[in-house]
């Protein structure tokens, strides 16, 4: 018998004008005929011998009202639009009800246009991963349903869909307190000693533990901590805003993220397997990416495996060129952590990437970040920026400035360092006092700065910096945002004694 891939349910929204794959399985040699009969498209073909089949439909407009069938399966309320895979970790994946001003866009969604899949959070392959499988369903925008849809993903959807005019489709594969490793095979994982860390410390959380073993060890952490969140909740609903220090107080030691072995989300290539893959290789527009945060103690080699991670996606759905947008780390800490610098050298990774890769983007929300939370409750920002790269990106609106001022270059003049911004030809402007700013002599002491605006470039002076040699912006975990362009997007923080990025993957 012919079954599609999972993916493929009532109100799906599939990729305009490109070639769709259309996939899934039978019995080798069982012939598979899809069609979509208001298109008067019909292709066969038949199941291969390795129990996979997969037919390409030719391009198609965008629309409505449609249905698919697959021999004798029939879908309804199919959509022709533009699709969007919103990747990355708990800040992706954060949910529109739980959003700034998140009750009032859900009052209005149903007239978003917005349609949405998330693949199943899911990453052990029992009976519990076949039922959330078994369930999944590409969803309309409902204010009954649709609050659990990622904030970030559905903002930018919504805009896509007022400026091009046509339904847009979000596949959310997310999942809180992932690292790059989870999204990556372990090929690529081995291939690169970027990857090899994160190998061995599963190597070393599983050594002389039988599959049984580390089953039975997650498990009962699952129990633990399904109740210690219960109690968490319980705090929360006395006080929303209870400080972290009173919450442990009162539920315990919050043990987290749980053992490491062959249960958990958080083993390196599990959820590329349990998740990406299951939805490889339909046919998108392009990735909305949000992630880094659980990479912070290994912050230097990210960039590399971010590069490899673009490239693995894009062979995976197959168009190397198929565009990858990226959110730039916001500003964060917490009250005890000392300033490391390892969230400044992510997001230095991250721009890095945007600027060495083809085809990508970058939405830049250094403005976006809280004090002490790591999920910023704003997140209508963040979708305006992933909409405006997908614009202009993508969709050709080249007179729309997509980026806040971006460093290029610098020259010293005496005593005085000048900082050169692309992006800046609207004018730049202060928000607040201006601060960030550091200079550096050749010892490579930093200093603050006095910051002076003068057209595209930013003035440097230090009294205890008379001949400068070095600057930098923002250099910080956490600090005041205060430079901007003139469109309201912050300048991108930098440092100008950046090293280039080690590319190993080649993305055309």
């Amino acid at each position: 018998m012919i079954h599609c891939a999972a993916i493929f349910t009532d109100h799906m929204l599939l990729q305009r004008g490109k070639p769709i794959a259309v996939f899934g399985t039978g019995t080798a040699g069982e012939p598979v005929t899809v069609s979509v009969p208001q298109r008067h498209c019909t292709v066969s073909s038949a199941v291969r011998q390795d129990g996979t089949w997969r037919v390409t439909l030719p391009p198609m407009p965008a629309g409505t009202g449609c249905t698919l069938t697959v021999n004798e399966q029939e879908f309804s309320d199919v959509a022709f639009g533009e699709v969007w895979l919103a990747g990355g970790q708990s800040n992706m994946e954060f949910m529109l009800k739980d959003a700034r001003n998140g009750t009032a866009e859900l009052e209005q969604c149903r007239n978003s246009n917005v349609r949405y899949f998330q693949v199943p959070r899911n990453t052990f392959a029992d009976d519990a991963y076949t039922a959330a499988w078994n369930a999944a369903r590409w969803e309309l925008p409902d204010p009954e349903t649709s609050g659990t849809w990622s904030a970030a993903a559905y903002l930018a959807a919504k805009e896509l869909a007022q400026t091009q005019g046509v339904p847009v489709g979000i596949i959310g594969c997310n999942y809180g307190g992932s690292s790059v490793s989870c999204w990556l095979p372990e090929s690529d994982l081995q291939a690169h000693a970027a990857g090899h860390p994160y190998l061995q410390d599963y190597a070393d959380a599983a050594a002389g533990k039988t599959d049984a073993e580390m089953i039975a060890e997650y498990d009962e952490y699952v129990a633990y901590h399904t109740a210690w969140e219960s109690r968490m909740q319980k705090c929360y609903q006395e006080d929303s805003n209870m400080p972290w220090d009173e919450i442990i107080r009162r539920c315990g030691e919050n043990r987290y993220p749980g053992p490491l072995g062959i249960k958990s989300p958080y083993r390196p290539a599990g959820m590329y397997h349990t998740m990406l893959q299951r939805v490889v290789p339909y046919t998108i527009r392009g990735f909305f990416y949000y992630q880094g945060e659980n990479d912070e103690i290994r912050p230097d080699t990210y960039g590399t495996l971010l590069t490899m991670l673009i490239a693995r996606w894009r062979q995976d759905f197959e168009d190397v060129q198929l565009p990858f947008i990226l959110v730039q780390l916001p500003m964060h800490t917490y009250a005890d952590t000392p300033e490391n610098g390892a969230w400044s050298r992510l997001r230095e990774a991250q721009m890095q990437v945007y600027q060495t890769v083809k085809h990508t983007g970058i939405a830049v929300i250094l403005d976006c970040g809280e004090y002490c939370n790591i999920h910023p409750v704003d997140k209508h920002p963040v979708g305006h920026r992933l909409a405006l790269q997908a614009r202009q990106l993508v969709y050709g609106e080249r007179e729309l400035e997509a980026f806040g001022p971006i460093f290029r270059s610098f020259v010293v003049e005496g005593s005085t360092l000048t900082v050169f911004f692309s992006h800046a030809a609207q004018g730049m402007e202060w928000h607040g006092e201006p601060c960030g700013f550091q200079i550096a002599g050749a010892d490579g002491v930093y200093h603050d700065a006095r910051a002076v605006l003068d057209g595209d470039t930013v003035r440097l002076t230090a009294a205890e910096v008379p001949a400068p040699a070095a600057a930098r912006y923002n250099w910080v975990n956490y600090g005041a945002v205060t430079l901007f362009g003139k469109n309201g997007i912050p300048a991108a923080p930098f440092r100008t004694e950046a090293s280039p990025l080690p590319l190993t993957a080649v993305c055309e």
